[in-house]
Parts: C-alpha cells; sequence; structure tokens
C-alpha cells in the first residue's frame, strides 16, 4: 500500500488495536499512556516533545514552544532564589503535555477527563524525577510562576493583548522565536543537572 509516496507495509497490530491503545515516543518505547509507570518516563523524550508543541493552541505571532515556556518558569524560580528543587518542579510542570498535548485552559476547565488523566500521568512524571513529596505550597509556588510566566507571555505574544497587566517578575524571559533544537537541547541539560542536584540533597538527609 503507498500513502503519500511512501511505501506502508499492513501491519495486523493495525487491526488488533494495538495502534489505537498504545504511543510511540521519540526514544523508541511504545506503552498505554493512560497505564504509564515512572519507568516509561525518559527525559529525551519529554524535551524533544515540549520543544515542538507550541504554546496557546498554535494561535500566537510566532512559533513559542511549551518547552521554552517551562525553561522561562524554571529561570525564573531561580531568580527568585528557590530551591534547585523547586526550580525542577517549575521546568516539569507541563510535562505530560509530552504525552498528551496541550489543551488552552478556556477549553481545559470544561475537561474533567482530562484533566485526571494529566494529573495521573504528572504522577508518574514527579515519581520519576523524585518530586511525588512535593508539598501543597510547593505546588501552589510553581503554579505561582507559571500564571506570572503565562501574563507576560499573553502580552508579548497574542494580538491585541499589548495593554495587558503583567506580574513583575525577577528575571527577564527569553519570549523570543528560538530554534526547538536550542529549546530541547538546554531543557535536557537543565532537567539533568537539577534531577542531579535534588537526587544529591536526598542522599545527604
Amino acid at each position: 500500500m503507498r500513502f503519500f509516496g511512501y511505501n506502508i507495509i499492513y501491519d495486523a497490530g493495525f487491526q488488533e488495536g494495538r495502534y489505537m491503545s498504545t504511543m510511540g515516543t521519540f526514544s523508541g518505547r511504545r506503552f498505554d499512556p493512560l497505564m504509564m509507570t515512572p519507568e516509561d518516563v525518559v527525559l529525551e523524550d519529554i524535551a524533544h516533545a515540549l520543544s515542538l508543541l507550541c504554546r496557546g493552541g498554535g494561535q500566537l505571532k510566532y512559533f513559542y514552544s511549551v518547552g521554552q515556556h517551562c525553561i522561562n518558569c524554571m529561570k525564573e524560580a531561580k531568580a527568585r532564589g528557590w530551591s534547585p528543587r523547586m526550580q525542577l518542579a517549575c521546568l516539569l510542570h507541563d510535562a505530560s503535555e509530552a504525552y498528551i498535548s496541550d489543551i488552552i485552559r478556556p477549553v481545559k476547565v470544561h475537561l474533567s477527563n482530562y484533566m485526571e488523566i494529566e494529573e495521573r500521568i504528572m504522577d508518574k512524571i514527579w515519581q520519576r524525577f523524585g518530586l511525588d513529596d512535593l508539598t501543597e505550597e510547593e505546588n501552589r509556588q510553581w503554579k505561582q510562576i507559571d500564571d506570572d510566566v503565562l501574563k507576560l507571555e499573553l502580552k508579548v505574544l497574542i494580538e491585541g493583548e499589548a495593554d495587558a497587566v503583567c506580574e513583575e517578575l525577577c528575571s527577564c524571559p527569553d519570549i523570543s522565536e528560538r530554534p526547538w533544537r536550542a529549546v530541547e537541547k538546554e531543557f535536557q541539560t537543565l532537567a539533568a543537572k537539577l534531577t542531579e542536584m535534588e537526587k544529591g540533597v536526598k542522599e545527604n538527609i
């Protein structure tokens, strides 16, 4: 069978539904995203997917990725003097979108089932990176940074929002149009470094 010029070999897996219940990742893994385990979570997959995923449903002046947003949140946490643990939480707060994509907030709030799935996947991601013990206050803090950085992004990236009021930030977020490969590399480097720092802190307790 030919599809857009490519030779496609029929796979019985399609008929059996295997490709309807599992997903393939950049690193070559395949699993059911609704039945994920911490072992299914791979930094390479998260960094790659988020660097290619556009914020705001793509309704922006130019391409600006979820990965770049997460990096900006992490750097704001660092500028506020927060611990490497909280910096890592800010960097990873949207990591579930690497597996189930991004849905804009005005729609997401009406999709209770989606939000349950998102929370379930995030639980596995937190476990994978040693952050499954985040306190209620720590979760409130990273969510606040997420909202504060979002306001600046809307002001810069959305038509008609130039006069929007933003929160005062401690950092200078990079809202420019960056190459996705550069974002991918930076995300992966930052996450690996912060994960090792958090691991070291816990080993010394």
